[in-house]
């Protein structure tokens, strides 16, 4: 343990401005794991938010990751896509690939019960969409649909493209991705389901989730439901006000909009709790067209140059996953 006593961590010391910093850590205790990072993943949606300090100040208590460092605005430690190998802990847990809730570090401690064991056949650099996926699997609990629907996901970043990948799994559906960037179409392509700009999306659906964080985004979802149609929206807005025409055919089509958020597990599946939920995403990416999320890497070393560019690329691209080369 004296060797890896000292760990480096990415840090957001002031809106828009990273840095690694060393931090200090004491040998696990009882109970606990220290882990080695192998990959994180970059979540452009919610770490753009944070990067440019728009975490709104009465959401900074419910927005904080499980092992967040500091507070918003900055200086914060955040990131929640975290996949390593258990160097000490319990004998079972030695050696494993393991997912875990944790910013960008090298080396971390935390309790067994923080983190879950990769299966074997989803290779670990994969494995850091879980959280993404789980977000995903969260989202379908709580929208409940059904064999046969028509659905539209409006909004094609890492959210609505996962979204959009479980649901190409549910017999006789009618899916759509939806999004005004044509090379999100690969990522409908690789699932087998529909893509469409959204002036030409389908219309008459059953269900949409609205993964855009845009007024025209949620309008448009609006749009395309049918009477007593329903959108479920996972999207986080931050500090930005949303406008939506509910002065048109809102009320007459008896429209509903209702939230999803990852952070409680839908009431549906509460039983299985977030272990369960977890366990369910990490058994979805065994399937390695998943493979195709990943649209950028880099090294740890570079992440304070690259990450204002991965955060604030246009277009955005999905996953930017981050490659650990065994320095402590």
């Amino acid at each position: 343990m004296s060797e890896q006593s000292t760990a480096r961590a990415l840090w957001l010391r002031a809106p828009g401005e990273a840095e690694i910093r060393p931090v200090e850590l004491a040998p696990p205790g009882p109970g606990e794991v220290l882990v080695r990072t192998s990959h994180t993943g970059v979540s452009r949606g919610t770490e753009a938010l944070v990067f440019r300090g728009g975490v709104p100040a009465n959401q900074h208590e419910v927005m904080r990751a499980p092992f967040q460092e500091g507070a918003f605005p900055a200086p914060v430690k955040y990131g929640y896509l975290n996949v390593g190998v258990v160097d000490d802990g319990p004998a079972d847990l030695l050696g494993r690939n393991v997912f875990c809730l944790y910013p960008h570090q090298t080396h971390y401690v935390v309790p067994a019960t923080a983190v879950t064991v990769v299966p074997d056949d989803v290779p670990p650099a994969r494995a850091v969409l879980a959280g993404t996926v789980e977000t995903a699997v969260n989202a379908l609990w709580d929208a409940a649909p059904l064999v046969g629907d028509r659905i539209a996901v409006v909004g094609a970043g890492m959210v609505g493209c996962a979204v959009a990948a479980v649901l190409a799994g549910l017999p006789g559906a009618r899916v759509q991705l939806v999004d005004p960037v044509p090379s999100r179409a690969a990522i409908a392509d690789a699932f087998g389901i529909g893509f469409a700009t959204p002036e030409a999306a389908d219309g008459g659906c059953d269900l949409v989730l609205h993964t855009s964080a845009t007024s025209a985004g949620l309008a448009r979802s609006l749009e395309l439901l049918v009477t007593d149609g329903e959108v479920v929206d996972l999207s986080w807005y931050g500090d930005r006000p949303v406008t939506l025409p509910l002065g048109e055919a809102f009320h007459s089509r008896r429209l509903t909009i209702r939230s999803s958020q990852v952070g409680t597990v839908a009431p549906r599946r509460a039983h299985r709790g977030f272990a369960g939920r977890l366990a369910v995403a990490l058994r979805l990416l065994a399937d390695d067209r998943f493979d195709a999320f990943v649209t950028s890497t880099g090294s740890f070393d570079e992440l304070p140059v690259t990450l204002p560019r991965v955060l604030t690329g246009e277009p955005s691209g999905l996953l930017h996953r981050v490659e650990y080369g065994g320095r402590s």
